[in-house]
Formats: structure tokens, sequence, C-alpha cells
């Protein structure tokens, strides 16, 4: 019982839950600075598939000020165990700011790095310093 309660905390990771149309995405909840509405130039990502409305974005740091990626719904923060989390293989191919998967039960959940968005589409639609 004693050991109970000196037993080392189990890491975890806060994630932020949010929604590009119906697909649920997640990233890592500190480099998320505030939810904000969304501009016309904010950045979107047609590769996370169609926004239904776009109304908010996540705001994050970036090399030359903020950015900014529309979404569609922010579903939340929560810890995650780092263990639920796995890396993506390259052979997957996937796009550089896909980062990995949390297994959350049955349904996997595509991890992003909102930094990487930005490298990905390198100032086509994104608005980096507002």
């Amino acid at each position: 019982m004693i050991s109970d309660v000196f037993a080392p905390a189990e890491e975890e990771v806060d994630i932020l839950f949010f929604e590009v149309g119906d697909i649920v995405y997640g990233t890592d909840a500190s480099q998320v600075l505030r939810i904000d509405r969304s501009l016309a130039e904010d950045l979107s990502l047609p590769e996370l598939g169609p926004l239904k409305r776009g109304h908010r974005a996540l705001v994050f740091d970036a090399p030359e000020g903020e950015g900014h990626l529309k979404v569609d719904a922010i579903r939340g923060v929560r810890p995650v165990p780092i263990h639920h989390l796995r890396r993506l293989p390259p052979v997957v191919g996937a796009a550089s700011y896909t980062v990995g998967v949390f297994l959350d039960d049955a349904r996997p959940v595509m991890l992003i790095d909102l930094l990487e968005t930005l490298m990905f589409k390198e100032g086509t639609e994104g608005n980096v310093a507002r």
C-alpha cells in the first residue's frame, strides 16, 4: 500500500484533440498558444481533409511570429500516457507534419506537429506573422 503512494507517476503528455471535417487529430498541447477565430489568410491543409467551416484556428509559435492552422472544432485536452503513442516508420511515407499515432482504444488518432505544417506549406496559405 505504501509502495503505491510512492510509485512513480506514469509519464504523460497533454494532447489537444481537434477536428478537420469528420476526422479527429491530435497535437502536443504545449505547442498551442491559444485558440482563436480563424481569418481567411490562415493556413488550411487540404491533406488533412476538407474543412466543414474552419471557424477556429490553433495559434502556435513560428520562427517569424505566430502560425495559425484552421480547424473545425476543438475536442479538448487530455493527458495521454506516453506508451499509448506510436511513431510512424519512415516507410509509411506520411507528410512531414505527421509525427505519430495515439491509440485511443481501438481508434487511431493521427498526431501532427503544428510547426511542421508551416514548413509543409512554406508560406503558400499560412499567415505567419500576424
